[in-house]
């Protein structure tokens, strides 16, 4: 899709805002570009025929091994690529099945949940700390 405020292909992408039952943030190292190393949200492209609520559910099984039900979009952001936009709709999401280990897989090198002293030494992607705290999600 061409967006006449964009020159570039606008990419529709999902992200997962998941706490644990101690309120942690779920976190996946990014294995590819952009922002390679960096911690942020699972998540990634929207397939052709997915819901957001598909895309996001496939995305964190993929990246963390865990299992989640979509809830309701917590923000919205448009990270300007090299190639393309990428339209990224945050959602809520809850843990099915809470006791499920951590498995880094997919996309991502690394994931764990993050409380807020974890997070502030953690190296993010740009002004992800930032989104985080204006849409009142961050961990306690």
């Amino acid at each position: 899709m061409i967006d006449a405020d964009f020159p570039r292909p606008v990419v529709p992408c999902v992200g997962a805002v998941v706490h644990d039952a101690d309120r942690r943030l779920l976190l996946i190292r990014r294995g590819n570009e952009p922002h390679r190393g960096l911690w942020s949200l699972p998540g990634g492209r929207v397939e052709p025929g997915e819901t957001v609520a598909e895309a996001i559910v496939r995305e964190v099984r993929e990246e963390t091994g865990l299992a989640v039900s979509a809830g309701p979009v917590v923000g919205r952001v448009r990270i300007d690529g090299a190639a393309a936009v990428y339209d990224v709709v945050d959602l809520a999401c809850v843990l099915t099945s809470p006791d499920q280990p951590l498995r880094a897989g997919d996309d991502a090198t690394d994931v764990r949940f993050a409380d807020a002293a974890t997070l502030t030494g953690m190296e993010c992607t740009p002004r992800l700390i930032e989104t985080l705290r204006s849409w009142a999600v961050l961990p306690d």
